[in-house]
């Protein structure tokens, strides 16, 4: 059975995955979303919001200071739940701070009129979670965070935690990104190691191919080893630090923000539940281009850690033209309540691989500006890179 496209000028893009009922939304049918009014925004959009899979979410120009973290519930509007828990508003029509530890409630710029096949998941952006900012989409009348409810019409807004660095923010500051939804696509485990067998979506470290864990998902582990000859395995954010300007790129010298974590002589590293860790995963993925991919960010079987805030990796990731044997995930890592101690090698979390309704135009990498593609061990676009070699003092990890 043939199906139609989202739009018919888009129809061709599809006819590769007639057999695809259910799947994620690739650029081309976010850039028809737009073109009919299903995105729309008082300030014109930027194709540079559109990603392989997803659209990127502007912030409007307040930011509601208010006592607590909240949903709004079937009865309620976040505009009014607002009003009864708001402390101050802080205007960022131009540029301003964001205190460390304080909750903050911003409208975004984007509203939506979904029709009613469409659903939508969001996340935070890469670099916003390397700097350990929580946030989390908020929708009117929601039950759950980060969820668009199928046929949603109404504003978006996104609750915006600062947790270890204070942040210069303004109008237009992506911080989350959606995706869009047809159905409730998920995918099995014989899926996944179908796609491995025709893709190969996990690679070594000498660049040869791996032999994934696959239960409820693709596992991957930390790296405690050190990438090369680098001992440099992590860092630790310090927790006094000058204010980061998301809009400096290339500008912050990471000493002044991070302890650097040096290879511990057992392999093995304490995590401490007042401490956030950029590490990285042994494990060099890819993700297919027909394909997106979401990481677990929280699961208790393997540890009372959260190990990722920034959860989406797009159609393209580890590719690049044909010459990119996978690329690492970097973990945004912070424990809960208690110390808990992690082995180079152990397995921390799990990605979930979803099929694309089409191959997206867009694919992740440097034509469309992404940051990541051959990264290794990478702190946010903020600071500048420096050779692991001048990292000193060592600093004892465990």
């Amino acid at each position: 059975m043939r199906i139609r496209s989202l739009f018919p000028e888009l129809e061709k893009d599809l006819q590769s995955f007639a057999d695809v009922t259910t799947g994620i939304l690739p650029s081309q049918d976010i850039e028809g979303l737009i073109k009919n009014g299903a995105i729309a925004s008082s300030c014109p959009l930027s194709p540079e919001q559109i990603q392989p899979a997803s659209i990127d979410l502007r912030l409007g120009p307040v930011a509601h200071r208010v006592r607590a973290s909240f949903l709004p519930g079937k009865s309620a509007s976040v505009a009014g739940k607002i009003e009864h828990l708001v402390m101050h508003d802080i205007c960022i029509s131009k540029p301003a701070v964001l205190e460390k530890g304080c909750v903050c409630i911003v409208p975004l710029l984007e509203e939506l009129r979904l029709p009613k096949d469409l659903s939508g998941k969001a996340n935070p952006k890469s670099t916003t979670g390397r700097l350990d900012i929580f946030t989390r989409l908020i929708t009117d009348y929601g039950t759950e965070f980060e969820r668009v409810p199928p046929g949603y019409k109404g504003k978006l807004y996104v609750e915006v935690v600062p947790r270890t660095f204070s942040i210069l923010v303004s109008q237009g500051t992506t911080l989350n990104q959606l995706r869009f939804l047809r159905g409730n696509p998920t995918s099995s485990d014989k899926e996944h190691r179908d796609l491995d067998d025709s893709e190969t979506l996990i690679f070594l470290r000498d660049d040869t191919r791996g032999a994934p864990i696959i239960s409820d998902g693709v596992w991957i582990s930390v790296d405690l080893e050190g990438l090369g000859d680098s001992f440099l395995v992590g860092y630790k954010a310090k927790r006094h630090t000058p204010l980061i300007d998301l809009a400096r790129i290339n500008y912050y010298d990471p000493s002044e923000f991070w302890d650097p974590i040096l290879r511990p002589n057992e392999r093995k590293l304490v995590l401490d539940p007042d401490d956030f860790y950029i590490l990285v995963s042994r494990e060099k993925i890819r993700i297919p281009p027909n394909y997106a991919a979401a990481m677990v960010a929280y699961d208790p079987s393997v540890g009372e850690f959260r190990i990722h805030y920034a959860g989406f990796f797009d159609p393209g990731f580890g590719y690049g033209s044909n010459d990119i044997s996978g690329t690492r995930a970097v973990l945004e890592v912070r424990t809960h309540e208690v110390p808990f101690l992690i082995e180079d090698g152990q397995a921390v979390g799990r990605l979930l691989y979803e099929r694309l309704l089409a191959k997206p135009t867009r694919l992740y990498g440097s034509s469309i500006g992404s940051s990541y593609q051959s990264q290794g061990l990478a702190l946010s676009k903020q600071f500048k890179q420096v050779d692991p070699a001048k990292w000193v003092p060592r600093v004892d990890a465990a």
